[in-house]
């Protein structure tokens, strides 16, 4: 029986997450195998590795190179420098205190980028200042796997998601840019003079709600926790995810009934989802999306069949919403993901 994914990542991050182990001339092979993900998918461009196992190779690179950023800085981050930082921003009352002492931390850890927090007006913001250029590669990574780390804390700090209103970022747009659209913000662009993200702040007014305890679970689970994004368990959003995956896709409730469902009315339920930067369609199009990948690649159902298992009234339909969630077609995605060796 396929199950839903609880989120997946694009091969093209797994590549570049092992650009310092090959730099450092390390053998990659033992850590993709230690977090189970087969070498062979390195090679299609349109394979895709759960939230889980891509946690698993983060903490796996750590460990061999003593560094939780991925080689990407001169001066390493030190294995155990994220459970300082969680430390250090957890005894402030804030969200803003948390970003001041956070930021504060990671730009005396760290010597080729600086963070910068800014709030004026209605916006809050997050500039990656280039102190010294590795290369666009390196640079790429760095600014995308800082604003994960950093995110993943702060949206933990004060128990639910903070949606990023726009993500700016001072390179060119990669073949998987569409991926930033999941993992970062609906609005993105490229080739920007410097790697900016907005959010509002009336954020940074939040109560820290975490304590000791809860920081202890949370390292256990970090980084696995929130790569694709942060998800808080007892968020309405998780709520209506595990109502959707204890179901069949073709059996999804409508809107009024999963509020009716959920004991709320549509309105709040709409606007509870949006205070969480989420939507009933775009929870339903990431699960389809993740159950789609996992039939496709671990089954042999054929296309239509898979389209009519998600809820699909026509394949055709199928293939529009696979090509907008992949930019490729359900049959290239299968042939892709089965590697060269096929």
């Amino acid at each position: 029986m396929i199950t839903m994914e609880k989120g997946s990542v694009a091969i093209a991050f797994v590549r570049e997450a092992l650009d310092g182990v090959v730099r450092r001339g390390l053998e990659p092979l033992p850590l993709l195998r230690r977090a189970g993900i087969d070498p062979d998918w390195l090679a299609a461009d349109e394979a895709r590795v759960s939230a889980d196992a891509f946690g698993t190779l983060w903490l796996e690179i750590a460990r061999a190179l003593d560094d939780e950023f991925f080689g990407l800085d001169t001066r390493r981050l030190k294995v155990g420098s994220f459970a300082t930082l969680t430390h250090l921003t957890l005894h402030t009352p804030t969200l803003r205190e948390a970003l001041l002492r956070g930021t504060r931390l990671l730009n005396l850890l760290l010597d080729d980028t600086r963070i910068v927090f800014e709030a004026d007006g209605e916006l809050a913001r997050l500039r990656f200042v280039v102190l010294r250029d590795a290369g666009e590669q390196r640079r790429r990574f760095a600014h995308e796997t800082l604003f994960v780390l950093l995110h993943g804390l702060l949206c933990w700090l004060i128990g639910r998601r903070i949606a990023i209103r726009t993500a700016r970022f001072a390179y060119a747009q990669p073949p998987w840019w569409r991926e930033y659209m999941i993992v970062y913000a609906g609005d993105v662009g490229f080739d920007a003079l410097e790697t900016v993200f907005t959010f509002d702040a009336i954020e940074l007014a939040a109560p820290v709600v975490q304590n000791e305890r809860s920081a202890k679970e949370f390292l256990l689970r970090a980084p696995r926790n929130f790569i694709v994004k942060y998800r808080n368990p007892r968020s309405l959003a998780a709520r209506v995810r595990r109502q959707l995956r204890g179901t069949p896709p073709e059996q999804w409730p409508d809107l009024p009934a999963l509020a009716a469902a959920l004991g709320l009315g549509v309105s709040t339920l709409r606007r509870r989802l949006d205070d969480e930067g989420q939507s009933f369609r775009r929870i339903k199009d990431a699960l389809r999306r993740d159950l789609a990948i996992r039939y496709l690649t671990r089954s042999r159902l054929p296309v239509g069949e898979i389209a009519q298992a998600l809820g699909f009234a026509e394949p055709s339909a199928f293939h529009r919403a696979f090509r907008q969630w992949t930019g490729v077609s359900p049959g290239d995605y299968r042939r892709g993901a089965a590697g060269p060796s096929s």
